[in-house]
């Protein structure tokens, strides 16, 4: 097992008190979004050795059939398949969409014949993954997820008589769901430079005057004072308004519309970077690109349900690389798989990790460690509160 250092990454709509509170830090004023711990290019971890620090992208590439263990690495190569993230956020993410495996392979590809630099801003694939990824709440957690049904939008804009509100009705009056959802999405993200802003500060002025509907009755709102003439804020209206309790988690597939609006969670996903952004943010907005990734169906929200497994509580959704394992709070007396490698990271107080082979390590809240597939099965055992990624196809 090897303690790690992580990297934490400040995006604008970060808090700026959860991530050092987490870590035992003062905080500096600045907004800390995301603590990375993996070992994706963007930000590795680093592993720490008998022989001293090294990143664990290294760490796993010098010996990846002993530290991922052979059956993770002839599924998935010789790296870390899912990526953890304790994500604080302030202020709304952007609304965006994530790739599936084949549209993310060649869109990386295309982009890579193109010679556009990986760290672009203007790039849409930094690396050839998919991205699926489940949130795990920490405390109320607000967000935007997935389409509801037209009519219900459509219910939501009656009596508002702005232009876009009259077009916007008549998008969500066609009979096939997916058309309607479709039709109303492009109309918002295509809308001409010359006549976006006047278009969308009508529609939420009227809205606002009007005191809103529904679930999406401030969201709007609030969504439009922070990103004015963003057609993003108007958007929201198409899509789940969800709140978590701490404990409850989401999955979002490929091609699932969302957008987190503020709260504390733990993210496990796919090792990747790949995002479609669609608005409520000042990043590169494909439109096109994310129309065709875009899922216009309208599904159930994708809470995720545990199982009850050896004293934890285990998401394991439908995603090969990943699943979560919650341990606590309170007394604590668990044991995670031992077939692949694993990231582990103390949300509270302080247990003790007994490997099958090696030392064991004590955790404190804000501490993490990388088990190695050589290290075997571990027991967790103290009074804390734990989280725990694994590969997701493992076999107990």
């Amino acid at each position: 097992m090897h303690r790690l250092t992580n990297q934490v990454r400040p995006y604008a709509w970060g808090a700026r008190t959860a991530i050092p509170r987490l870590l035992g830090t003062e905080p500096d004023g600045t907004p800390q979004a995301e603590l990375w711990l993996g070992a994706h290019h963007g930000a590795p971890s680093t592993a720490h050795c008998d022989e001293g620090p090294r990143p664990l992208p290294r760490l796993i590439a010098d010996d990846p059939h002993r530290v991922l263990g052979r059956r993770t690495t002839e599924r998935f190569g010789a790296r870390l398949p899912f990526l953890l993230k304790f994500l604080a956020a302030e202020a709304p993410l952007s609304l965006q969409v994530h790739p599936d495996a084949e549209r993310a392979r060649s869109g990386f590809d295309a982009e890579e014949r193109a010679g556009i630099p990986v760290d672009a801003p203007h790039r849409n694939y930094r690396d050839p993954h998919h991205k699926p990824e489940l949130l795990l709440a920490l405390e109320p957690f607000e967000a935007l997820c997935g389409f509801r049904e037209p009519a219900a939008a459509r219910a939501d804009l009656e009596g508002l008589d702005c232009a876009l509100a009259r077009l916007l009705r008549d998008d969500l009056a066609a009979p096939d769901t997916h058309d309607a959802l479709r039709s109303a999405l492009t109309r918002l993200l295509t809308l001409s430079a010359a006549g976006r802003e006047r278009l969308i500060g009508e529609f939420v002025a009227e809205w606002s005057a009007s005191g809103g509907r529904g679930a999406h009755a401030r969201v709007i709102t609030e969504l439009a004072d922070r990103y004015p003439g963003d057609p993003g804020a108007v958007a929201a209206l198409l899509l789940n308004r969800v709140t978590l309790w701490p404990g409850q988690a989401l999955f979002l597939p490929a091609g699932n519309m969302h957008a987190y609006l503020r709260g504390t969670a733990v993210e496990v996903m796919a090792s990747s970077d790949n995002v479609l952004r669609a608005g409520l943010t000042c990043k590169h907005v494909d439109a096109p690109e994310l129309l065709d990734v875009v899922d216009f169906s309208v599904l159930p929200i994708p809470y995720a349900r545990p199982a009850l497994m050896d004293g934890r509580r285990e998401f394991r959704p439908a995603a090969p690389e990943f699943a979560l394992h919650e341990i606590g709070p309170g007394r604590v007396a668990a044991h995670l798989p031992g077939e692949g490698p694993t990231v582990v990271l103390a949300l509270r107080g302080e247990v003790e990790l007994v490997a099958e082979v090696g030392r064991g390590i004590t955790l404190h809240r804000g501490e993490s460690v990388f088990v190695r597939a050589d290290n075997g099965p571990i027991k967790v055992e103290g009074h804390g509160h734990v989280v725990a990624a694994t590969v997701g196809d493992q076999v107990y």
